[in-house]
């Protein structure tokens, strides 16, 4: 009887951990850029500044959201739709 062909385990951490800074940085960014164009549109549309926050945080969380579903997708060490990448 063989043994399946199971990777290494260093590179099953490695591509985790790649992954997750990945997702990380995606999060981040979705946040901060949704915050800074709240911050833009305040003023023309008479929000508060609270209500930008919120909107940026929604825009992170979908942001999470879809790179765990492109991780559940296809198995891979990127938080992205395209195809591979």
């Amino acid at each position: 009887m063989t043994d399946p062909l199971l990777p290494q385990t260093q590179t099953v951490i490695k591509g985790a951990k790649t992954y997750a800074r990945d997702l990380a940085e995606r999060v981040v960014s979705t946040g901060l850029q949704a915050f800074v164009g709240g911050l833009v549109l305040t003023q023309p549309f008479d929000i508060g500044m609270w209500q930008a926050a919120g909107v940026a945080g929604v825009a992170a969380a979908t942001s999470l959201l879809k790179g765990l579903v492109a991780r559940w997708r296809d198995v891979t060490n990127s938080a992205s739709l395209a195809k591979g990448v």
